[in-house]
């Protein structure tokens, strides 16, 4: 289930939900997930994820993450908000994009399966760069970089 409300530069917040049911117990898909290091597993376009800490995430981590459009390096930052193991998860996103990501995770058939869901909510900043980020953001389509990355996630958490 993928929707989409608007895209915004420097107006009204855009909001991407995903969900996927995953053939894996909770607490490994929650290895996967939880994980921003696997970010470049999963998007072509992060190049790299500075500052998680060895033993994983809590909250009050910050994390650095590079991403590279149509040639065009930028940074941005991920401080995590909320961390409930292995359900449930809210980063608050801040630099050329503003928003959170959340996520969730529901046991299904006794633990043996999971329903995975993330729901996105970002602006891009204003000015020259926030601009030509949005405008290459909207050309790849925002419904699809969500999803493409969900379904990564879901065939990583999965492999034998």
């Amino acid at each position: 289930m993928v929707a989409r409300v608007g895209l915004g530069y420097g107006g009204p917040v855009s909001v991407v939900q995903v969900s996927v049911e995953v053939d894996a117990p909770p607490e490994h898909v929650w290895s996967v997930v939880a994980d921003p290091r696997n970010l470049p597993r999963w998007d072509r376009h992060v190049t790299g994820v500075r500052g998680v800490p060895p033993d994983g995430l809590r909250p009050g981590i910050e994390y650095v993450t590079e991403v590279r459009l149509v040639g065009v390096r930028v940074h941005g930052s991920a401080n995590v908000v909320e961390l409930r193991a292995p359900e449930y998860a809210k980063v608050r996103l801040s630099g050329i994009v503003e928003g959170s990501v959340e996520t969730w995770l529901e046991s299904l058939d006794g633990g043996g399966r999971t329903h995975l869901r993330h729901r996105v909510d970002y602006r891009f900043i204003g000015g020259p760069l926030g601009g030509f980020v949005a405008q290459a953001v909207k050309a790849l389509g925002v419904t699809n970089i969500l999803r493409n990355g969900t379904l990564a996630q879901k065939r990583q958490a999965e492999e034998p």
